[in-house]
């Protein structure tokens, strides 16, 4: 006999919602998905889906909508990220190795509109009632370890008379500094040629932190400095994205693309104001300009089918971040109905990634360019990662600006950069080390 799913949703107090999620991040196996201290953050683990390969978005939305066509939900709150709830992660691409995951955790808290509330998911009999759904809350943050206050992530106690304590180590990954420039320069050469117009190459890097990795540490340090992004953190993978693939309101759709970067540190001694100095080289530079354009067409362009009527910023704005500017667009799409129903998250998803944002157009061209310049498997990185609920409701970011914990004091860091005919390879290097430094500075690295 099959066991039912079974969802309970219930009301948290008023000081829940003022508090914030950042304060409910006191675990390093927490779910979490915030932005400007709403959002969602989960406990536990009640089952998981895992896909490799082209169709891994497909079949995880036959899965999730398989498990929630009879399940009994009790939705005392009714907004989007109540009742049943999972978190995912997708590989970038369809060839990775890397397992695709969609993860249903025990206990939910969100914060949305300055309402909180308290989600228990359970396969089990029993009965759902909101003392035990509180219940179940306390026991998860009571047995979560706090990091004592003022100490920071991976500090080491001043004792001269301690042993040497090894040193924090960071590490070129797959290809050297120097080897990466050079496949910079090779994409520059194939986008000259015609093949293609634009090319996405990332790099990574490897940290250790013999002192161990603290996965809620660095998800706070993200929330609180980076509150304009989406700070998310799924199965070791962890990070703080300025950019949305799609968000799902209802029958509205709304993505943010972002193409074009400035490190902030470039403004230092110019003149006038900072704004103005990014307003100058990102909006005023052809090369940034089309790069940005690229990316939009990517998007609107395969997003039109599913929609009925759809706007676009026609001028970018620019994009103010504690590391960077960017010059950013934001999309709004009406969803079509097909049959009654409009498209859900994962449907969308499956035709929207990946964008010119993250790999490059023609889609196909640079993919295998890709995979020819980078040699790494790029795992989640720039892969879709965020969460869905049984409403069809959800939220889906670009895994940017983030790391996977690969070991208890290792991290393998990964930024990209676009690349079109105008690109220098020292360029998109500065700017790679522009991209690495809210993972760097959450891991207490100096950059």
């Amino acid at each position: 006999m099959t066991s039912t799913f079974r969802t309970l949703t219930v009301p948290l107090d008023a000081g829940s919602a003022q508090r914030g999620l950042p304060s409910f991040l006191t675990r390093d196996d927490v779910l979490c998905w915030t932005r400007r201290e709403a959002g969602l953050v989960g406990f536990g683990e009640l089952t998981r889906f895992s896909a490799t390969g082209p169709d891994r978005f497909l079949e995880a939305d036959i899965w999730w909508r398989h498990l929630v066509l009879e399940a009994d939900v009790t939705d005392l709150v009714e907004c989007p990220g109540t009742g049943p709830v999972a978190f995912g992660s997708f590989a970038f691409s369809k060839l990775s190795t890397h397992r695709s995951r969609l993860i249903v955790p025990e206990i939910v808290v969100g914060v949305r509109d300055g309402k909180a509330w308290l989600t228990q998911l359970t396969f089990d009999d029993v009965e759902l009632t909101e003392a035990g759904a509180f219940a179940a809350l306390k026991g998860w943050l009571e047995g979560s370890e706090e990091v004592p206050e003022g100490e920071p992530l991976g500090a080491v106690p001043a004792d001269p008379g301690a042993a040497v304590v090894p040193q924090t180590k960071l590490e070129t990954g797959s290809l050297t500094e120097h080897d990466w420039m050079a496949a910079v320069a090779a994409g520059v050469a194939e986008v000259r040629t015609g093949k293609l117009e634009k090319l996405v190459l990332a790099r990574d890097i490897v940290a250790t932190l013999p002192e161990g990795v603290n996965a809620a540490e660095i998800l706070r340090q993200l929330a609180i400095r980076y509150r304009e992004c989406w700070t998310y953190g799924v199965d070791g993978l962890v990070g703080s994205t300025p950019e949305m693939l799609i968000q799902v309101e209802g029958r509205t759709a709304q993505a943010r693309v972002l193409a074009g970067t400035l490190d902030r540190r470039d403004a230092y001694g110019m003149e006038g104001s900072p704004l103005e100095f990014a307003e100058r080289v990102l909006a005023g530079s052809e090369k940034q300009r089309h790069e940005h354009e690229i990316a939009i067409q990517s998007l609107t362009k395969q997003l039109a089918p599913f929609s009925e009527a759809m706007n676009a910023h026609i001028e970018p704005f620019i994009l103010e971040l504690p590391n960077v500017w960017h010059l950013a667009s934001d999309v709004k799409a009406e969803l079509s109905e097909v049959e009654g129903h409009v498209p859900t998250c994962l449907a969308l998803i499956n035709a929207l990634h990946p964008t010119a944002a993250v790999c490059g157009t023609p889609t196909l061209v640079a993919g295998a360019l890709i995979r020819k310049l980078e040699h790494m498997d790029r795992g989640p990185y720039a892969g879709p990662v965020g969460w869905l609920d049984a409403a069809g409701n959800g939220e889906w970011g670009i895994a940017l600006r983030g790391a996977v914990i690969e070991a208890p004091d290792t991290v393998r860091l990964y930024a990209g950069c676009g690349i079109v005919e105008g690109s220098q390879p020292e360029a998109e290097l500065a700017e790679t080390w522009a991209k690495f430094r809210p993972m760097l500075e959450s891991l207490g690295i100096s950059s």
